[in-house]
């Protein structure tokens, strides 16, 4: 595959998650021609760890900030946008855009597997996927932990909506969804940290995620 891929993660404060992406992306059989770190002023290791793995760093913000700061700093055809707290297997990227062009797709995102043995966890996270999967003949959802986009897609829908207190990856999903083919890509899956789980509670979590889909 010749096309080129940018990799652009929005972060604040994740020295503990982001060196484990970063190392991930270095062993990706098909390997991103940039990665590209949007901080959002950590105060911790971030940048220093960013910058010591090869990621490039730029001035970031909240996650649609980021996202965008980061896209419009990149040079790939395709931009992939990935939460920090994601670990990708070795040939994710591989699967993802063998599929993403097999089925002529211009924006797409793909399915998790929780970073435990849990099986409160795995339960939750097929329940996401197959929602996920389901709904998107009359909704597209994509998680910001993992979207993948042309670049002239994101720059024709002016790229994620900086204004939203919420749910901007799913708007973003959306508009370009008007413009282009979404897909929820099924050949490969990528492992998502269960922090937010275990910091929220499953209650108060679902009542979130039930208040996103109001506002969505």
């Amino acid at each position: 595959m010749s096309i080129s891929i940018s990799v652009i993660i929005p972060a604040l404060n994740e020295e503990r998650l982001l060196p484990g992406l970063l190392e991930a992306l270095q062993r990706q059989s098909l390997p991103p021609q940039e990665v590209i770190v949007a901080d959002a002023g950590s105060r911790d290791g971030t940048v220093a760890l960013a910058e010591a793995a090869g990621a490039r760093v730029v001035p970031g913000g909240k996650p649609a900030a980021g996202r965008n700061a980061g896209a419009a700093a990149a040079q790939g055809e395709l931009l992939l946008f990935l939460d920090s707290d994601v670990l990708p297997p070795d040939d994710f990227l591989e699967k993802f855009i063998q599929e993403f062009d097999e089925r002529g797709l211009d924006v797409a995102t793909a399915g998790i597997l929780p970073s435990s043995d849990s099986s409160a966890d795995w339960l939750l996270a097929e329940a996401v996927n197959t929602y996920l999967e389901l709904i998107q003949p009359l909704a597209p959802h994509a998680g910001g932990y993992c979207i993948l986009a042309r670049r002239s897609l994101h720059e024709a829908i002016g790229g994620f909506d900086e204004t939203l207190a919420l749910a901007e990856d799913h708007n973003y999903v959306q508009r370009a969804a008007r413009l282009g083919k979404f897909g929820f890509v099924t050949g490969t899956r990528l492992g998502l940290s269960m922090r937010r789980l275990e910091k929220e509670g499953v209650a108060r979590l679902a009542l979130m995620y039930l208040y996103s889909e109001i506002y969505v």
